[in-house]
């Protein structure tokens, strides 16, 4: 789940990862981590956010897109709860304290594309 954070990860697909049907799962999971998956990946994805909003160019939409959020509504409100401010105001702290100067939002979408998915495939020639 860390590793994959910005994907839409499936219950499902988690427990069958793990060895265990899904409310075993669940179980197992708020034992070890004291939360329930979808918090747990919610957090993570929050923690990612607020790296983002104070040292990348990107917008808080784009920041709630690329760490996974299908919803600003969600991303917002999730967002508030944990850290206690909206993102957009956790973003202006973080310019008025001064630090790392932002990463331009064209160098880390480009960073995060993934590696070889066009340098793997064959010229179309050689593919017959």
């Amino acid at each position: 789940m860390d590793a994959r954070f910005g994907e839409e990860l499936e219950l499902g697909e988690l427990a069958a990862a793990a060895g265990f049907s899904r409310y075993h799962f669940v179980r197992e999971f708020r034992a070890a981590f004291g939360e329930t998956p979808g918090r747990y990946l919610s957090r993570r994805r929050v923690e990612r956010a607020k790296d983002l909003l104070a040292n990348a160019n990107l917008t808080v939409t784009e920041v709630c897109m690329v760490v996974g959020f299908s919803s600003l509504g969600s991303f917002s409100r999730r967002f508030s709860e944990l850290v206690g401010c909206p993102p957009s105001v956790y973003r202006r702290r973080m310019v008025q304290r001064g630090g790392t100067p932002a990463i331009p939002g064209c160098f880390l979408m480009a960073w995060q594309r993934p590696r070889g998915a066009i340098a793997d495939k064959a010229p179309r020639e050689t593919r017959e």
